[in-house]
């Protein structure tokens, strides 16, 4: 007999937090550093901390609180000085490292000071010490340092208009390295000649070291004419504030210097580590789907795109899966991730999940026994309070039952108040990571929905 979708949801729920749970960060460190006497081992190097002068702490995302609780863990006797900065409730108990609570996805002063302490840090760094650099999602908005006759303004005017505009991760991030006098290696170039541990979370798809945070501690491959490129491709011209346009040109004209290339002597001391992925977060949860009696799939953790064509994408496997039992038959679980884009129509609230939630909504109707679950692992979904949200095949009845039209709140872009009165908002809270986003499919049909039902 097939399962009710309340027990489910609860399902979709279980394999969420698993997920979750398989890239909690302080885990994580301890996984990849470990402390035998005086030797610090790192992956496949070893440090001899008894030669080491000082050893610092920096850093910046949504899980550097508890990724520097897990450093103290190990090192706390040797830790000189730190600070880390962090997005608002994302917090930890630290006992030797400053932690600084600041704006994400845009700016503020917060982020500002904390950026300018990991500076100062940095700068004091010799050939002798060791720096150790703690770096996750949400990492390059949390260090904003405007470069020199950029305002902070200005800096989050940009970023406004680069998330309005519907431009990928990696044409933000180049964006930021381009005016910001911390990422796109220059904390690399801060903190030489001191050796430089740099512990990553990735939240971008392919885990690229030099796009996650915006790479502070990678070679740079991006130029100003890749600005100019983005720039150029979302008619952002007439747009920028005066300061960026001029900062860029005189990049362009080889009046500002470029970020640090691979080439660079400053990377001969860093040791780039990817510590946590929204590859392992999802192995997790397929791991765990099995265990409640799934057949599972992992589709793909690269999925991107426009979040409604994504979604609606989504609901034809699961429409697949009740007609034909293919990819996988039923009680099935797709699990996949990534990281999709919205572009910005309405004037609703939302983020990319809920809106990813609703349109597959409206391709799940009438199915038989359909849940989907899409969320952010790290707890927050845009601007918003929920990680994203829940649907199953009778969601869209269900709104109908209260007045609510789906397509009307999708074309808004207001997910967040459709969930809302629903109560399908999939709140989890703060959850200290980030490795981008995760859906689930879940289908346990008992038997083939005919192919005249009720298709949106």
């Amino acid at each position: 007999m097939a399962r009710d979708l309340l027990s489910m949801r609860k399902d979709a729920a279980q394999i969420f937090s698993h997920a979750v749970s398989a890239v909690d960060p302080r885990g994580a460190v301890k996984r990849f550093l470990k402390v035998r006497g005086d030797t610090l081992e790192v992956a496949d190097l070893c440090y001899d901390l008894s030669e080491i002068g000082h050893v610092y702490v920096v850093g910046a995302g949504k899980a550097s609180a508890a990724m520097a609780q897990a450093v103290e863990d190990l090192l706390i006797d040797r830790v000189t000085e730190g600070t880390v900065t962090v997005k608002y409730g994302y917090l930890a108990n630290l006992r030797r490292i400053r932690l600084i609570e600041a704006g994400h996805p845009v700016p503020d002063q917060n982020g500002v000071s904390g950026s300018q302490r990991i500076v100062d840090i940095l700068r004091k760094a010799s050939g002798k010490d060791l720096v150790i650099s703690l770096i996750s999602g949400g990492g390059s908005a949390l260090m904003p340092l405007p470069a020199d006759g950029i305002s902070l303004d200005d800096k989050k005017a940009v970023t406004r208009l680069i998330l309005d505009c519907g431009a990928t991760i990696s044409e933000f991030n180049t964006m930021r390295k381009h005016l910001s006098l911390i990422k796109g290696g220059n904390m690399a170039r801060l903190a030489s000649p001191a050796r430089l541990i740099n512990l990553m979370l990735s939240d971008v798809i392919g885990d690229p070291i030099d796009v996650i945070a915006s790479g502070p501690c990678a070679p740079d491959t991006s130029t100003f004419q890749d600005c100019q490129r983005t720039i150029e491709k979302y008619c952002l011209q007439e747009k920028l504030p005066l300061s960026v346009a001029t900062h860029i040109r005189l990049g362009l004209e080889g009046k500002v210097s470029e970020t640090p290339k691979p080439e660079d002597p400053v990377f001969d001391n860093v040791q780039n580590l990817i510590i946590g992925s929204n590859r392992m977060a999802v192995t997790a949860a397929g791991n765990k789907a099995k265990q409640l009696g799934y057949q599972t799939l992992i589709l793909s953790t690269s999925v991107r795109g426009e979040t409604r064509e994504v979604a609606r994408v989504h609901g034809a496997i699961a429409r697949e899966i009740c007609e034909s039992g293919n990819p996988v038959e039923a009680p099935a679980c797709v699990i996949s991730g990534g990281e999709t884009t919205v572009t910005m129509q309405g004037s609703g609230l939302g983020g990319r999940n809920q809106e990813f939630a609703l349109a597959a909504a409206l391709e799940i109707q009438g199915l038989d026994h359909t849940v989907m679950l899409c969320a952010g692992t790290d707890g927050t979904d845009g601007p918003t309070d929920a990680a994203g949200a829940i649907v199953d095949n009778a969601t869209v009845f269900k709104a109908e039952q209260l007045g609510l039209d789906a397509e009307s709140y999708l074309n808004n872009n207001d997910s967040y108040h459709f969930f809302e009165r629903l109560g399908d908002l999939f709140i989890t809270g703060p959850t200290n990571t980030n490795v981008m986003d995760v859906s689930i499919i879940l289908v346990d049909s008992g038997h083939k929905v005919p192919n005249s039902a009720n298709r949106h």
